[in-house]
């Protein structure tokens, strides 16, 4: 039997996550799949993201019916069994017979075939979901509404919604539960793709959803486009992939986030900018874009995630550093920085959902102390009357409120000269410039700092705080 390219790839993409520690989102993006067509890559993706966003439930099912203990099982066999489970349980237009049938191919694929007839019985056992049930699992809201008033446990909601109970818990007390439904139900569904109009068409007359030449080319390219909800020059691709759009591959239009775009526009403008931890490039391209009269210094750790930011920026004005930023190897002092630390990823789960089984309690504390350290050293480096703009896509407060207090105040060796900016002002002034759309400010704010919610906001989750140096 001929294994399907789209299941084939894959099967080889998750054993790479989970074996490698890889990124799902990034092999999705790889040249692994250039020899595929639209519709298979479409299929691998589908069966790839589903999978790790609901790896939790299908574990729970395929080993309520496994005749081999759940942890015995192979790699390669659970892999292949999660593939079939996920196509049986919430795929309706895949027949249950083909996703039986190709995931056992998948074991003989993988040189498991003692293993084949266990992967047969157990796929056989599994119930087809139902639509209503479908559609129950991906809202948040209506999880919340089946139980009316009554209290519940954090344990029903990491089991319906296939996140950590102990993740669960944490944003339960943090965020209350309608709030914490609302995040773990964003997190399982697909993100929509978001563009930035790069300054050909990031004018103010583009804010209401009209005009522009370079939105019409994207137009005539087969891309539906709405406005962005959060800030003017975003816009939502409803239908089409601006991937293989001219505007696209010539670097007029950038893939972007709007709370990515939103943190970018918090930095404001500068005559030396330094950008720390700046891979893989969305909000150094944003800063160029604002500031083609400003140097830019963009560093990152890692070389080869430095020759990718490189090609992102493509700015004449940006220059980029492989090197350490709790270091710091660069002279002089800057008038705007950027700090958007290595983090959790709490808060773009849905675009990158492995992250939520790598995960551990203990990982977070490690953390902080490395955003502690960039933070300090990028705080020596601000001239007086500069302000810096610390960023997370975290949820965790020990990864952003926590940092915050410690370098500014109540360490044991805080930064002098440094004061905390209320971000309602920050807000309101890119509101009046038009720039910023979302129209409930106070609901973007948790005291002077910025925080937008996946569920709640349309975006990925962020945290900013923006500091100032004395003069």
């Amino acid at each position: 039997m001929a294994l399907s390219p789209a299941r084939v790839a894959a099967f080889e993409i998750l054993l790479r996550v989970e074996k490698q520690q890889a990124y799902a989102a990034e092999l999705l993006h790889s040249e692994r799949l250039t020899a595929l067509s639209t519709a298979d890559r479409s299929l691998c993706t589908e069966l790839v993201m589903g999978v790790l966003r609901w790896r939790l439930l299908l574990d729970q099912h395929i080993a309520r019916f496994s005749f081999t203990p759940f942890r015995k099982l192979d790699l390669e066999v659970l892999s292949a069994l999660r593939l079939g489970a996920y196509q049986i349980e919430f795929l309706e237009r895949v027949p249950a017979r083909a996703a039986i049938n190709e995931s056992v191919e998948l074991v003989k694929h993988a040189r498991k075939h003692s293993a084949a007839p266990l992967a047969n019985a157990v796929l056989r056992k599994l119930p087809q979901t139902s639509a209503e049930e479908r559609a129950r699992r991906h809202r948040g809201d209506a999880w919340l509404d089946s139980r009316g008033k009554e209290e519940f446990a954090a344990a029903a909601l990491a089991h319906d919604l296939a996140h950590p109970q102990w993740l669960v818990e944490r944003w339960m007390e943090r965020y209350g539960p309608a709030r914490a439904a609302a995040i773990c139900a964003c997190d399982q569904q697909v993100p929509a793709t978001t563009v930035r109009l790069r300054p050909a068409a990031a004018s103010p007359q583009t804010a209401g959803g009209k005009g522009g030449a370079l939105e019409e080319e994207l137009r005539q390219a087969g891309l539906q486009l709405v406005p962005g909800q959060l800030m003017a020059t975003a816009r939502r691709v409803t239908a089409g992939d601006p991937t293989h759009t001219g505007a696209y591959l010539q670097g007029r239009v950038a893939i972007q986030d709007e709370a990515s775009q939103l943190i970018a526009a918090l930095v404001g403008t500068g005559q030396r900018i330094l950008d720390c931890c700046a891979a893989p490039g969305g909000k150094t391209s944003a800063l160029a874009d604002r500031n083609p009269g400003g140097e830019i210094l963009a560093l990152e750790l890692h070389e080869h995630r430095a020759r990718v930011l490189h090609r992102m920026a493509g700015a004449a004005n940006v220059r980029v550093i492989a090197a350490d930023a709790r270091i710091m190897p660069v002279a002089g002092a800057f008038d705007r920085i950027l700090t958007d630390v290595p983090c959790s990823g709490t808060g773009t789960l849905a675009r990158n959902p492995e992250i939520k089984w790598r995960l551990k309690p203990e990982d977070i504390a490690d953390l902080r102390k490395r955003q502690v350290a960039i933070l300090r050293a990028a705080s020596s480096r601000l001239a007086p009357g500069g302000r810096l703009v610390y960023a997370s896509c975290s949820l965790e407060p020990e990864e952003n409120e926590s940092v915050i207090e410690e370098v500014l105040s109540s360490g044991a060796n805080p930064v002098a000269g440094l004061r905390l900016l209320e971000g309602r002002a920050e807000l309101e002034r890119l509101r009046d410039a038009g720039e910023l759309v979302w129209p409930d400010i106070e609901s973007l704010l948790h005291g002077p700092f910025l925080r937008t919610l996946p569920g709640v906001h349309p975006c990925d989750g962020f945290f900013a705080a923006i500091v100032e140096k004395e003069k």
